[in-house]
């Protein structure tokens, strides 16, 4: 939705090892990354990141916390100067401590206005994401 209706491009932050399908084993191992302080691998890279100004930066909330994967993706890159704009899925932990973890990530960012969707209602909040978008 915020791709389309903002014109994005997209990038998708996924992990050399897969995440598994099934959800009781996907949160095991979700569970253990975060224990770990994992960085997972990622499968690509950004190779223009430094032709974009303006980051939308998505991730659901994992035990009030962004999966590792994305802390892989934060630390791979300069993001000095640039707007890094945090939207997130949660069940009832809002943005948890991601806000505090990417400015911590990005000392020399930009971070906007973040946009917290409840993922079981991700499918009927396109009223929120418009709104929010017309915000910034």
């Amino acid at each position: 939705m915020i791709a389309e209706q903002a014109g994005a491009d997209t990038f998708e932050i996924s992990t050399v090892a897969p995440y598994p399908d099934d959800y009781d084993e996907c949160t095991k191992v979700a569970k253990q990354e975060q224990e770990e302080n994992a960085r997972p691998e990622l499968t690509a890279s950004v190779e223009n990141m430094a032709d974009y100004d303006v980051i939308f930066l998505g991730y659901p909330i994992w035990w009030s916390d962004m999966p590792m994967a994305v802390y892989s993706f934060l630390e791979s890159y300069d993001f000095s100067g640039k707007t890094i704009i945090p939207f997130c899925t949660h069940e009832g932990s809002g943005v948890g401590n991601s806000i505090k973890d990417i400015t911590s990530l990005s000392p020399n960012s930009i971070l906007s206005k973040e946009l917290a969707v409840k993922g079981s209602s991700t499918l009927e909040s396109q009223e929120q994401v418009k709104e929010w978008l017309t915000e910034l």
